[in-house]
């Protein structure tokens, strides 16, 4: 069976308010106020937790990597607790998910979310049980950009690994892809649209509604 595996933050949904709310929740731990910007940072916060508490500390001139450690798991309960406030599904996204299981294709998601905060959000999002398969950060050895995540997506969600197109929004996602030797299609109306011409995917997303003609083009 041929498989689409989607990432997920910035792909199938825009996160990025509620991780910001949740490093900024940090961040005033700390004492220093609301570091980031929900309208400025969110490409900063679609690269996950690490990357936001480093890239605020960095603006704060007050970088340190031991407090990086200590206040991760701090983000990652603070984001548990509200996962769901401001987050959304883009625009179409179910909609081609629900058009490419019609056309008898498997599909799943690989995302660096923690598997438990991923399966947290998609079932309150209501479309868990769209996907037939869920790889998290900390579901195998290994995350992406290793291609075992990607492959291991499309054997859970009963495809073969080496037909399979993986969407996404991010270099990780590229490297992942081509690590694969599968296609990659990324999206373009994420936080980061504007950069991923630049990463030479086999094809670019403008909206989910090219999503369908673009995996019978590249996989068939």
């Amino acid at each position: 069976m041929r498989t689409v595996i989607f990432d997920l933050d910035g792909t199938l949904a825009d996160t990025s308010g509620d991780l910001i709310a949740a490093a900024n929740y940090c961040f005033r731990d700390m004492g220093l106020g609301d570091v980031l910007d929900p309208a400025r940072d969110a490409g900063i916060a679609l690269r996950g937790g690490r990357m936001m508490l480093s890239r605020g500390l960095e603006r704060m001139m007050l970088f340190d990597a031991a407090t990086v450690d200590q206040y991760y798991p701090v983000l990652l309960e603070a984001y548990a607790q509200a996962i769901d406030t401001h987050t959304v599904l883009y625009p179409g996204a179910m909609e081609a998910v629900e058009a490419l299981r019609g056309r008898g294709y498997g599909v799943g998601i690989c995302t660096n979310k923690p598997e438990a905060l991923a399966e947290l959000l998609l079932t309150r999002l209501g479309v868990r049980g769209a996907f037939a398969s869920m790889i998290g950060a900390d579901t195998l050895r290994v995350r992406k950009p290793d291609p075992e995540p990607l492959r291991e997506a499309a054997r859970r969600a009963g495809g073969d690994p080496a037909m399979c197109l993986l969407v996404g929004d991010s270099d990780t996602d590229r490297s992942t892809a081509r690590a694969a030797g599968v296609p990659c299609a990324l999206v373009t109306f994420g936080p980061s649209g504007d950069d991923m011409a630049a990463l030479q995917p086999e094809a670019l997303l403008a909206s989910y509604a090219d999503l369908t003609d673009t995996v019978a083009r590249l996989i068939g």
